[in-house]
């Protein structure tokens, strides 16, 4: 390979990586085509061949419909290991694992993905009887369970009406106790507690409760759920649950505090020479 191959092959992943990076700023809402070409002066056939090769290795997806560019999930699968390494996966597992120690009841770490969000760790607990309704991997329509409900709720009303328009065909086939009203009305119960609550909607002896975790510039991280048969899930024993989780959420947020001025102070360091 001559020296200008060379450097014409390196010019196209650093564009490429451009691009991926202009979708990861706006992974929220997406980001459509004349977007991305003001934001990266690329030429139009440039920029979409580079979004075609990053689509083909799955790290960046295209709606169907609104033609805006997201995050694909081979980026999502990359962001959890990622995540493992620089410590969120590490404490997230510490949280539920003490969650669960104290409770003896099955606890859960869930991410947003898009509509959906997906279960990354689920911790056991020690009580015998135990709900199964999710595992590590999983994935629900967002709103749809404890954990689900906290990230939904987190939301902006506008996008909120957006994704339960989007996932209503989905969630009447699969969870039909969650109608629109109620997925409306649990995030006004979860505003107004501080934490959401699964009253049995997708398996009926199986009640959970659920919190949001943030990163220290208040962007939402995932949510810490608990889950229990409804005879342990008593008024009073979930304002103990709750209490448990908020005490977590805090160290967490604690822990995230440290790990990420730790990192700022890394980038302020002047370079020796």
């Amino acid at each position: 390979m001559s020296a200008m191959r060379e450097v014409t092959g390196a010019q196209s992943v650093d564009r490429a990586l451009g691009l991926l990076a202009i979708v990861r700023r706006n992974a929220e809402a997406g980001i459509g085509l004349s977007d991305i070409l003001a934001e990266s002066g690329l030429n139009k056939p440039t920029a979409r061949r580079l979004l075609l090769a990053l689509m083909r290795a799955g790290l960046v997806e295209q709606d169907a419909k609104s033609r805006r560019y997201h995050l694909g999930e081979e980026a999502f699968l990359m962001g959890a290991l990622a995540a493992t390494r620089h410590s969120l996966l590490e404490f997230t597992g510490e949280s539920l694992r003490h969650i669960s120690d104290k409770s003896e009841d099955s606890s859960f770490f869930s991410v947003r993905r898009q509509n959906l969000s997906v279960c990354l760790q689920r911790e056991e607990g020690r009580f015998p009887i135990r709900t199964h309704v999710l595992q590590a991997g999983a994935h629900h329509p967002l709103g749809i369970g404890a954990g689900s409900m906290a990230l939904l709720a987190d939301l902006p009303d506008e996008e909120i009406d957006h994704i339960v328009a989007e996932n209503e065909a989905a969630v009447a086939a699969r969870f039909p106790r969650y109608t629109p009203q109620v997925i409306r009305e649990q995030v006004e119960a979860t505003r107004a507690r501080g934490w959401s609550l699964n009253p049995g909607l997708v398996l009926p002896n199986s009640w959970a409760i659920g919190m949001v975790v943030r990163y220290p510039d208040g962007r939402t991280a995932g949510a810490l759920s608990l889950s229990a048969i409804d005879s342990r899930m008593g008024a009073e024993r979930q304002e103990n649950l709750a209490a448990l989780l908020r005490d977590e959420t805090g160290r967490l947020s604690v822990k995230l505090q440290r790990i990420f001025a730790r990192r700022d102070g890394r980038a302020r360091k002047p370079t020796e020479t």
